[in-house]
């Protein structure tokens, strides 16, 4: 009898670790988008130039970049995709950057540079009158520009 108990006692205990760990599980997305923070606040100061995949420590295929106040819905349209914790953004000045690997969202930018520490701003194809689209074998030159110890990327 008393093996059971501690059979059940046992994966009681185990069924809670697996729970507390999945509840702090950071998402893929989250944690290339902590990746991609920290090559591009990296970049030397001497470069001036940077191709996007350089800096990119995941494998994509395609990047969206949202207008602001563009919602969540138009987001999830046009990137074929619905994901958990998605924002809208409320004003001018912040990044809404979506990375897709196949139909996958493998990292998401959101928010203020300032708050960030970077910027990711481009011009490409345009979707729907509310995004731009680069795909990873086009123009990945970006310019680097420095201000106030925030990088900013721009390939405008």
């Amino acid at each position: 009898m008393k093996s059971k108990k501690t059979l059940a006692i046992v994966a009681i205990v185990m069924l809670c670790v697996v729970v507390l760990i999945n509840l702090f599980k950071k998402d893929l997305w989250e944690v290339n988008e902590e990746l991609l923070r920290d090559e591009i606040i990296s970049i030397e100061q001497s470069i001036d130039t940077i191709n996007l995949l350089d800096v990119t420590p995941f494998e994509w295929d395609v990047i969206y970049s949202f207008d602001p106040y563009t919602s969540k819905d138009i987001v999830y349209e046009t990137v074929g995709y619905k994901w958990d914790n998605i924002s809208e953004t409320v004003s001018e000045g912040m990044n809404q950057t979506v990375f897709l690997k196949g139909e996958t969202v493998v990292c998401y930018l959101y928010g203020y540079p300032e708050n960030n520490g970077y910027g990711i701003y481009f011009s490409g194809e345009s979707m729907n009158n509310f995004a731009q689209m680069l795909n990873a074998n086009g123009n990945l030159t970006f310019q680097v520009e420095r201000s106030d110890g925030i990088v900013y990327l721009r390939n405008e």
